[in-house]
Formats: C-alpha cells, structure tokens, sequence
C-alpha cells in the first residue's frame, strides 16, 4: 500500500530556489504568524522552523550528536525532568544506522556513550581553531564533529565545498537532509508527496475511534485524503495546533487530549552566543558552522547549584545575523559599521542549555486565524532559576575558551534554538500523549513521528535523536 506525505511549503530544487545568500534564504523558514507569550517569549522562525519538503533539516547547521543515555532518566538520576518509557540502549542501533545513512563524520565521541563515526572529521577553520586554542588553553576537552556532511563524494552527492550557507540550506547537497537522504528513495518506491498542502485537521470516526485521514488545503481548495494509518511530523508547534484544532464529540478539548497534555512540557535549548574579537584575521565563515565542540559540561556536576548542563560549539553567524547579534549589544550608527567592517577578526561560540519540561510551557490556539482560517498558535514560555543558572554558567565557559584563545574583547547575545516536546511520549496515557513506540494512546492508527514527542531536551542537537526514534518506530510497524 503506498503512503502519501503533506508538506505545507514547496517542493524544493536546491540548483534553482536555494542562494549564498542570508536574505535570499528567507523562503525556507516558517514565518505565517504565531503568538509568543510568556516571561521568557521565545521568537520563532529562522532559529526554530522550516518550511517546505525536507522540513528544518534543509536549514539545520548540520550537527548531529546523540543524547546521552542518561537524558533517558533525568528524574530518576537528577530529580529533575522526566523519565523516557524507553532508553538509550534501545535507540543505539538506530543511531549507529541513521549515522551510516546521512552519513556523519567527527573525531571519536568521549561522552556519554563513546563512539566513533563512519567519517574522518573535516578539516578546521579559523573558527574551530580558535576553540581548540581555548579549549587547551582553559583545560577542556574539545573535539571535531559531528556533522551530518560526508568527508567526501558520497553515492551521487559531491563533496562539501566549506561554503558556510549549511543554515540556509546546502546547495550542493552535500548536507544531509531528508530532502536528499531519505525521500529520493521513498518516492522510487512508489510513495507521493504532495508539496503546498497544508493539513489543518485530522479525520476522526467517532463508531471506530480510529483517524480516517486528513483534512488539507491546497490551491485554496478544501480536501480530505483517506488513509488507514495517519502519523504527524509537524513538530513541536505546529502537531500541538493540529491536535487542538482536531475537535470532535470525542475529543472537544482537541484529539488525543484526555488528559491535558497535548501542547504542554515544550521546551527550547537556551542558546547564547558569545562572540571573542582578534588580532588576526578569523574568517569564521570558511566552514560548516558547527565544526569543533565540546560535552563536558552535559551531566550534572554534583559541585554546581544547578541541575544537568550544556554544550558548547562553534556557531559561525554570517553578516546578517551577526548586525543582529552586535545590534542586539546597544551598539548602532557608526559604532554599528565600524564592528560589521571587523566581521573577519570575531569567532563566535555557541552554547545549548538543557532547559527543563514545565507544564506551563505550552501551544495553545490563539483567537485569531491564518490565511486558511485555523487557529494560529500560541505559544507562551517561562524559564525557571535552573534554566537562568545554566545561562549563565555557559558564558562563563565559552568566555573562558575564547580568551584562553587570544580574544580581547567579548560580548553574548542570549537566544533559543530548537524546539522539542508538546506531545510528549509516557509509560501511560497520563504520562504521555503517545506510547514508547510514538503511537497514541487514544486513537491507535495515528502516530506522532517528529521531536514533539521527547520528554526531554538534552544538551545535544536533537535532529540524530528524532530521526532514530522515527526509524525505530518504522521498524517496528514492519515488526510488531
């Protein structure tokens, strides 16, 4: 039986839509309107949201480490976050095959799990020198990797030309993404994708309890495609809103949402960024953003008030989005040139920050409507002392490898990357909205196969993880 996927963007050609160029790059973001609120708002678009067939992983920085196994049990280990139904040995094969896949290249991983990768490490630009000099310098342990680049031709892709456009998508295909990875196959093997169709409500039989489909529109026309099994990979914003926008006499708090979970425990990694200015010439561009990193500050340091931890790597923003980040210190007019004109001598690190699931931090349906008349999404977010703490101690370390490195001057910017959770996995249905295997509890021929379903965020990129666990429950549909 052949499977049909939606996607609300286009159906992207690298050779023709995609530019070296930031503002060029624009398209490939979801930017339709949302609602942030909250203490702590976090903004959505080009950080956090894709648009288009291939999803985010068109324009992620191509950085695919694991979790660590013990993000599968932070509340039994640390107190803290939740425990996942399933654990880290589980997932292993997936991330080991799912690494061979994209493929990733890196250096021999020392934490959590160690492991090594099916491609040498690429060579290092100024950038990723600058954290290996600092890194020495301030006794911490840095390595090179792991990207989701081949080091080298691999099957018909060319090798990586070091272009450093990775965030506003590869084009020449050398980064991995689902967009040249996975869908090429499954369309040889008879699936469909149908591009610009966007989904705004999922079918439900109120005498089977089973999803009879999904509603879209495409072309301003109203359809419903039929299907026996229905799963969304709208990730962590927009599968809370479909949910809540799937009302029925069964569900009228929305599908899937006995229990108030649908939309709750979404978290961001927070992610400062704190850029260090040099003598020399550092060219931070000349590479794939994230080349050299660092994860030993991921556990929880029994010495620290706070719980869990973070990662650090190099970030490479390029002229845009560092006016935004120098714009962001107060600095304008003149001042403001005068730091763009020095945009070689900077290098800029960036950190992710295991924020933790609060159940405050959710998706709700907004009052007003977007162009196809669905509820836009609300989402509101507040940070807790443990998530301030972690900011705070991550500046301090990538303070500390930039001025072992050489810099005479710093400043961070704070910001938020990557959105996870808002239909989260559990052992019950009061645990979670979906089971170990990412089908729900309540209506069991729908699944949720996309990062909204992870109970925690790790201090880890979380693109690996949600490939792996989509690729174990592939299987597992093969192989009950």
């Amino acid at each position: 039986m052949a499977g049909v996927a939606f996607d609300a963007g286009p159906f992207w050609d690298p050779d023709a839509d995609w530019v070296s160029d930031e503002a060029g790059s624009h398209t490939l973001y979801w930017t339709d309107p949302r609602v942030i609120s909250g203490s702590s708002p976090v903004p959505l678009g080009s950080n956090n949201s894709g648009r288009g067939v291939g999803g985010s992983m068109v324009h992620f920085a191509g950085y695919a480490p694991r979790f660590h196994p013990s993000d599968f049990r932070t509340a039994s280990v640390d107190g803290v976050g939740a425990d996942w139904p399933l654990d880290y040995a589980e997932l292993r094969p997936y991330y080991e095959r799912i690494e061979a896949e994209l493929p990733v290249a890196g250096e021999h991983w020392p934490w959590g799990d160690p492991h090594g990768y099916p491609h040498r490490p690429h060579p290092v630009g100024g950038n990723g020198e600058v954290m290996q000099r600092g890194g020495l310098a301030a006794g911490i342990d840095v390595r090179v990797g792991p990207v989701a680049i081949p080091n080298g031709r691999f099957g018909h892709r060319p090798h990586c030309i070091y272009r450093g456009f990775c965030l506003q998508g590869c084009k020449v295909n050398a980064k991995a993404s689902p967009l040249i990875t996975h869908l090429p196959d499954a369309l040889a093997h008879g699936a469909e994708v149908r591009a610009d169709s966007m989904v705004t409500r999922i079918g439900y039989d109120e005498r089977t309890g089973l999803a009879t489909g999904v509603h879209y529109v495409r072309d301003g026309v109203e359809r419903f495609q039929r299907a026996a099994l229905v799963a969304i990979a709208g990730y962590s914003i927009e599968t809370p809103r479909l949910l809540l926008n799937s009302t029925s006499p069964r569900f009228p708090d929305g599908l899937l949402n006995d229990h108030d979970l649908v939309g709750r425990y979404v978290m961001v990694q927070g992610a400062p960024q704190t850029a260090g200015r040099f003598s020399e010439e550092i060219r931070m561009w000349k590479a794939p953003p994230p080349e050299v990193s660092t994860e030993q500050f991921y556990e929880t340091d029994p010495s620290k008030p706070y719980q869990r931890g973070f990662s650090v790597q190099t970030v490479s923003p390029l002229p845009i989005t560092w006016a935004e980040h120098v714009a962001a210190q107060g600095h304008w007019g003149a001042d403001l040139r005068r730091y763009m004109s020095d945009y070689p001598h900077w290098a800029v690190l960036g950190s992710l920050c295991e924020f933790l699931p609060l159940p405050g931090n959710r998706v709700t349906l907004a009052s007003m409507t977007d162009r196809f008349g669905m509820p836009v999404a609300d989402f509101h977010y507040d940070q807790c002392d443990n998530d301030r703490q972690l900011l705070a101690a991550a500046q301090e370390v990538m303070e500390r490898i930039l001025e072992g490195a050489g810099a005479t001057e710093t400043m961070t910017i704070q910001r938020f990357a990557h959105l996870v959770g808002g239909a989260r996995m559990g052992a019950t249905e009061r645990d979670g909205v979906v089971d170990r295997d990412g089908r729900s509890f309540a209506v069991r021929n729908l699944m949720i196969s996309d990062g909204s379903i992870l109970p925690t965020q790790g201090s880890a990129n979380p693109a690996l993880t949600i490939m792996a666990l989509a690729a174990r429950q592939a299987e597992r549909l093969l192989h009950p």
